[in-house]
């Protein structure tokens, strides 16, 4: 229970990535809140034992995740913050628009940003905590056909790295876990929009997705929640400011 005593918010938690990240938080020990859009989802995490509470809120209005931290935090402060909630939408650059973009970088960035603004604060009072963005191999190359997501998490590495910096003797630590595709709700969306715009099988949309990935398959989100397991745990406390790659050595 290498967690015991520790509250755990997680943002996107109701499903994919996010659900295994805080299921593995819970159960090694921590205190779990889970945070999203869709409350069906949240409440389900919480029936199924795999965390503690839940809150409804958009990642994007700041205000609204400010109060979501703030009511949380009062049944125990907030030790641990995954900015995990993200979206991605694809087309060429041409066909992408500001909005898209603007899209783009506020579910991606802003959500990160938003969460760190008000769990911060707490951590840096009692000199511990631990901030972990889930970017994306996104955030450190490009991909075709999606450079508004890409630019997002290329801002969200950044932040990880600039943050961490100002952060590096308060006690706690910000770092970002990078995953390549992975078998999630969003993988699977794009996995249709491949079928839908080029008449492939589902077999092949699943090759064009993994074809990146040196050991030719998705990633597991339990795999992903291993790596922020141990960017949460004890011996991870010289560990800051950095992009740890989930991604099957594609790069």
């Amino acid at each position: 229970m290498l967690l015991a005593g520790r509250h755990a918010v997680v943002t996107g938690g109701g499903r994919g990535i996010g659900r295994a990240i805080a299921a593995a938080l819970r159960r090694q020990g921590a205190r779990v809140s889970v945070l999203g859009r869709d409350e069906a989802a949240l409440v389900a995490v919480c029936v199924a034992g795999d965390a503690d509470a839940h809150a409804v809120c958009d990642v994007t209005n700041e205000a609204a995740v400010g109060t979501s931290i703030a009511q949380l935090a009062q049944a125990q402060p907030i030790d641990i913050a995954i900015a995990n909630a993200g979206a991605v939408e694809t087309g060429p650059f041409l066909r992408s628009p500001a909005e898209r973009f603007r899209r783009m970088t506020e579910i991606n960035l802003i959500g990160t940003v938003n969460l760190f603004h008000a769990a911060l604060p707490g951590m840096i009072e009692r000199r511990d905590g631990r901030l972990i963005a889930i970017a994306s191999t996104a955030g450190h190359r490009g991909y075709a056909y999606v450079s508004a997501y890409v630019a997002a998490k290329h801002a969200v590495v950044g932040l990880v790295k600039s943050l961490a910096l100002e952060t590096a003797r308060s006690g706690v630590t910000v770092n970002a876990v990078c995953p390549g595709y992975a078998d999630t709700d969003m993988v699977a969306g794009g996995i249709d929009t491949i079928i839908a715009k080029t008449g492939a099988t589902r077999e092949q949309a699943l090759a064009e997705m993994v074809k990146a990935n040196p050991q030719g398959r998705l990633i597991a989100p339990d795999e992903v929640a291993a790596s922020v397991l141990y960017l949460c745990g004890p011996g991870s406390g010289s560990v800051n400011g950095q992009s740890l790659m989930i991604n099957g050595g594609e790069f």
